[in-house]
């Protein structure tokens, strides 16, 4: 079968503001992100703004027990229900299918300071590790690393019981679950979900991580298309975003509002050698077949790193000619995992405001997975 999946609902958090009004206004306005050149320096991150967590998530005891990852999962998720016209509706919330896009937990930074501390000057550094590992780490530290702790905890707060599947691996995992959830509702394996992730960026490990690669953007903000000539790299940006996503005949007898049609989701994976994620987006532009760039726009997530930004640029210019193009990183950074739920958030709204009747939303991971997402104005 092939039910029209129509997006009824958006959640989204970033250093641009709480929900979809703020982040259209940012494009409206054509400034980027807020950005904080001094906490991380020499590093950039876009931080989220400033959050009255008790609106989505009432009980203190909640939020202590999340870390931020989760708490801005759980809020963007919440705002998702409350766009919908979902929440309170127990019969519908024990119906929606849950999907998350999210990495692992954070880390306990005194013990890591401790075991690279004490690695050099340890006769046997294997026994030393392990020996830190098994006493120093604290038994919930292994729990908090379950990103499927994000479901767990959208569940309990917001009551949403259906089945529930969750993605990691950074930008790709966000392609997926919005193509599976798309896939399944079209198959009749589903009539509403709840799909999208989170991620927290102001963390000094995942900076480390990112630095040891060689691809963060450390010299001052520059947006993604202009870094390419300058070495490359990503900017960092805490948020999340969530949609709901339903079939139409179901969306028009609960009488919600179709907000957009997500027609179109498709993700490939190559092995990165130069001009390869290219011909990978570029496929997926030909096997789209539908976008036409004269009443269209172009949601790019592209990263800023060498070699693949501009590689995209080179396909955005030959399939999208002169089509209206707004850059993701630009706005908020590179939020990895919700990245792309977050691009077909802002196509989904700019449609629905009638910006344009198509709009293309495009994902080329910083180190692996490509994506493209089809939406259409209603």
């Amino acid at each position: 079968m092939t039910r029209e999946v129509l997006v009824t609902g958006i959640g989204i958090v970033s250093n641009l503001g709480e929900g979809i009004e703020a982040h259209l206004a940012a494009i409206d306005a054509g400034r980027p992100g807020v950005v904080d050149t001094e906490r991380f320096k020499p590093y950039l991150v876009h931080p989220v703004v400033p959050l009255e967590w008790e609106r989505q998530i009432p009980k203190k005891s909640d939020q202590r027990q999340m870390e931020a990852w989760q708490r801005l999962g759980v809020y963007a998720a919440g705002l998702a229900l409350d766009d919908a016209g979902l929440k309170g509706d127990k019969e519908l919330l024990g119906r929606i299918h849950l999907i998350c896009a999210a990495g692992g937990g954070e880390r306990d930074y005194q013990v890591d300071s401790q075991v690279l501390t004490g690695l050099p000057q340890a006769a046997d550094p294997g026994a030393f590790l392990n020996e830190r590992l098994m006493s120093d780490l604290r038994p919930t530290l292994f729990l908090a690393q379950l990103s499927n702790l994000l479901a767990g905890n959208i569940s309990i707060v917001h009551g949403v019981t259906g089945a529930t599947r969750t993605f990691m691996g950074e930008e790709q995992a966000g392609v997926d679950a919005l193509r599976i959830a798309k896939a399944r509702i079209a198959a009749n394996q589903g009539d509403i979900f709840l799909v999208g992730g989170s991620y927290n960026a102001e963390r000094p490990d995942v900076l480390l991580v990112y630095e040891m690669a060689g691809l963060l953007w450390k010299d001052g903000f520059a947006g993604v298309w202009e870094r390419e000539a300058k070495g490359g790299g990503f900017i960092p940006g805490s948020g999340a975003a969530f949609l709901v996503l339903e079939a139409r005949e179901h969306a028009e007898a609960r009488g919600a509002r179709p907000l957009a049609r997500l027609t179109y989701v498709c993700a490939d994976q190559v092995r990165r050698t130069p001009g390869a994620a290219g011909e990978s987006l570029d496929g997926l532009f030909a096997a789209a077949a539908a976008f036409d760039p004269r009443d269209g726009l172009v949601v790019s997530g592209a990263t800023g790193v060498a070699g693949i930004t501009g590689e995209e640029q080179a396909v955005l210019d030959r399939r999208t000619g002169g089509a209206r193009r707004i850059s993701t990183g630009d706005l908020f950074g590179n939020m990895l995992e919700p990245q792309f739920p977050a691009g077909v958030a802002l196509a989904a709204a700019l449609l629905h405001r009638g910006d344009a009747r198509q709009a293309a939303v495009t994902s080329v991971g910083h180190a692996r997975g490509e994506g493209l997402a089809l939406v259409e104005r209603i």
